[in-house]
């Protein structure tokens, strides 16, 4: 195909893109006017309160930006604020603006929020000092001495994801980047390498109690419990969600099982079968010296700054969380209702989040000085690159709780309440929005973006099916909206960890995304099927787990194959 028959195809395809999104946009609006209850028969939000939240997912999904997306959403917002009541007014048209201006005030003007935002900062530049001073190196040239086989080789890998928990960024360039020479030497695909390290990079990440994903997290779940008076903490609603978080388990469980297993199935068998054949790939691509971790670190430099956050930031919630009174009263440390009861009474977390990040960042500055790693001309270089990256969440963190702020001056979710709370049976919302999240994450790129829309708008609806309580619907949808956000960052080839993952393994992208994907699929729909729609209807979660990992172990040992060289 020429140059113009290509440009003419694109050209079509876009348009076919924004003709559906326009027509789906339209046909919900029309669903949305159509099934709204007569004035003074419901809920006095008007149907139009759907707009701002439904307007970001379709900008999202055709521009994949999600900063725009969010930032028009509630311009509109605002006008709908105003305008609607006197549309030829025009200083209905400046009090739009103005509402839109006093969202983004009242986020940015709360205390908690700014205790939440100034987390990330530090986490990232712990992250970039870790990384300056070899300290994930040193892990590698730890495990380097135990690889033996390929077998090992992509145990090694799969474990380094799980041990760099704290930012998916720095999962899928470390561990692409340092593991490829080692899979390379075992015959391991370039595929291979590329799943293992998109596998352990977002599911790890989110599921982390310490990591850059969680200030993003608990910020939105500790905004949705101020919203509906539930006086829960958000860091407890995320342990409360922590037993619900099916796919990013069951994907764990499915990568460690495959490997010890050893059987594959779909395009990734064919990608092993060829690398098994005639060696893993080209040369590694050459990375960029501020991006991969020197091979003269040491594993101190990264597990002690690591294990001095979590270790710091356990201890204050359980100080503050009234953690020795309850120990005297009966309590024990081995108890997860222990846990919970401490981290929920805990009223300082987000203080304890930054302070614990701030701790970090002074013990990777030590372990890096002390070792001699780390030159002091290399930290103002680590402070700007932790900055720059912090920029892109907290911006987005802002937008999402602005336009929270916008939903709520618009009353929709209560509108949404009323119109779904008689038409659809509690026990299936849960699997819903794990549909919904997982395909608006796919469609769109952005896990942090569908949490920007889906929970402050979803998890008041789950609440009111639960007969406005904190109930498990709402328990279920919480885990629900996550981990179908993550499913999509996990295998949209739009996705910026999907990319990272490919390019840091020097894999093409339409080869990972498309020798990936099968594998996704599988433990997305198990998940789907064994684990969410069972425990909405009151299965235990252990129970909806072990149902899960069944399936995967049946699903690997009849219907995997061993890959095989064809000489």
């Amino acid at each position: 195909m020429d140059n113009s028959g290509f440009k003419d195809a694109l050209q079509t395809k876009t348009i076919t893109r924004i003709a559906v999104a326009a027509a789906v946009f339209a046909a919900v609006c029309a669903l949305a006017a159509w099934l709204a209850p007569a004035d003074g028969s419901g809920s006095a939000a008007p149907w139009y309160s759907i707009v701002p939240p439904l307007l970001a997912i379709v900008l999202a999904f055709l521009t994949h930006h999600v900063m725009v997306s969010l930032g028009v959403a509630i311009l509109v917002g605002g006008f709908l604020a105003s305008v609607p009541q006197a549309p030829a007014s025009v200083p209905a048209w400046g009090q739009g603006i103005a509402a839109t201006a006093s969202y983004v005030a009242q986020t940015v003007s709360t205390g908690t929020n700014l205790l939440i935002l100034s987390f990330i900062p530090p986490i990232f530049t712990m992250v970039e000092i870790i990384i300056a001073s070899g300290g994930f190196a040193g892990i590698v040239v730890w495990l380097l001495k135990r690889v033996r086989t390929k077998k090992s080789a992509q145990l090694a890998t799969a474990a380094m994801g799980v041990v760099c928990f704290i930012d998916d960024y720095a999962n899928a360039i470390i561990v692409g980047s340092m593991m490829q020479p080692i899979t390379d030497r075992f015959r391991t695909s370039r595929a291979k390498l590329a799943f293992l390290v998109d596998a352990t990079s977002a599911p790890v990440s989110g599921l982390a109690v310490v990591s850059t994903w969680i200030a993003y997290e608990v910020g939105l779940f500790a905004d949705v419990s101020t919203q509906l008076g539930l006086g829960k903490s958000g860091y407890a609603m995320f342990f409360d969600a922590l037993s619900f978080r099916f796919y990013c388990l069951l994907m764990l469980f499915f990568i460690f099982a495959q490997i010890l297993i050893g059987k594959e199935f779909g395009p990734m068998r064919a990608a092993e079968t060829l690398a098994a054949d005639a060696g893993a790939g080209p040369e590694p691509q050459t990375v960029e010296p501020n991006v991969v971790p020197r091979s003269s670190g040491k594993a101190i430099n990264a597990l002690l700054p690591l294990g001095g956050l979590v270790a710091f930031h356990i201890t204050g919630l359980w100080l503050d969380g009234g953690g020795p009174a309850k120990l005297a009263n009966g309590g024990s440390v081995l108890s997860w209702d222990y846990w919970r009861q401490v981290i929920s009474a805990s009223e300082h977390s987000h203080l304890m989040l930054m302070c614990a990040a701030s701790f970090g960042i002074v013990l990777a500055t030590l372990c890096g000085r002390l070792s001699g790693s780390l030159a002091v001309s290399a930290l103002p270089g680590c402070v700007y690159r932790g900055v720059k990256r912090a920029l892109l969440p907290s911006i987005v963190l802002i937008l999402a709780w602005s336009l929270k702020h916008c939903c709520q001056s618009l009353n929709t979710g209560d509108f949404l309440t009323s119109l779904l709370a008689d038409r659809i049976p509690p026990q299936w919302f849960p699997p819903l929005l794990f549909v919904v999240a997982s395909m608006t994450s796919f469609a769109t790129g952005t896990s942090w973006g569908t949490m920007a829309i889906l929970i402050p708008t979803a998890i008041p609806i789950a609440f009111a099916l639960d007969g406005n309580s904190y109930g498990p619907t709402t328990m279920v949808s919480l885990g629900a909206v996550l981990d179908g956000a993550i499913f999509g960052d996990h295998c949209s080839p739009i996705s910026d960890t999907t990319i990272i993952s490919s390019v840091a393994s020097s894999c093409d992208l339409i080869q990972h995304v498309r020798t990936q994907l099968p594998y996704s699929l599988v433990v997305v729909v198990i998940a789907l099927l064994l684990a969410y729609i069972p425990c909405s209807f009151g299965l235990a979660s252990i129970c909806g787990l072990g149902l899960g990992m069944l399936a995967i172990l049946a699903v690997l040992l009849f219907a995997g194959r061993r890959p095989a060289p064809t000489a």
